[in-house]
């Protein structure tokens, strides 16, 4: 799921700027050119809520590296547009919306924070794949 909400994330960023921006999901060594992007998924969590209904918080980073020596300018602009297009990402014909959204440029590198949380049920058929097993046990009382 992680992935698709990735994808979710660059589609809507590049719908929004354009052809004119990398968007990159995995590190890069050297030659990063600039104007970029960068997504990455932080700490997702996954826990029961009801039988086999799990809710997943899934937090991002996505980070601009600016193309001009007015980084603070141009870094506050993409923020505004980040608020806008992530707002909503369509995921597997489905809407999810954005949460907890914060930015801070750090080092003249913007560091734009965004939730995707979401309700996961489990397959099914999973549970009839498992063993059984008997449990014998005398109680003395």
């Amino acid at each position: 799921m992680i992935n698709e909400i990735i994808y979710g994330i660059s589609k809507a960023i590049d719908q929004e700027f354009g052809d004119g921006y990398g968007i990159h999901t995995e590190s890069i060594e050297q030659g990063l050119e600039e104007p970029c992007f960068f997504i990455l998924c932080l700490n997702p969590t996954n826990e029961l809520f009801l039988g086999k209904k799990y809710f997943r918080t899934n937090q991002f980073c996505i980070q601009y590296f600016p193309s001009t020596d007015k980084t603070r300018i141009e870094c506050a602009d993409v923020l505004d547009r980040l608020f806008d297009c992530l707002e909503t990402i369509t995921i597997n014909e489905d809407l999810i919306m954005g949460t907890r959204m914060n930015g801070e440029i750090v080092d003249g590198v913007l560091n734009f924070m965004v939730n995707f949380n979401l309700f996961v049920y489990k397959d099914a058929d999973r549970a009839d794949e498992m063993d059984t097993v008997t449990v014998k046990s005398d109680a003395k009382g």
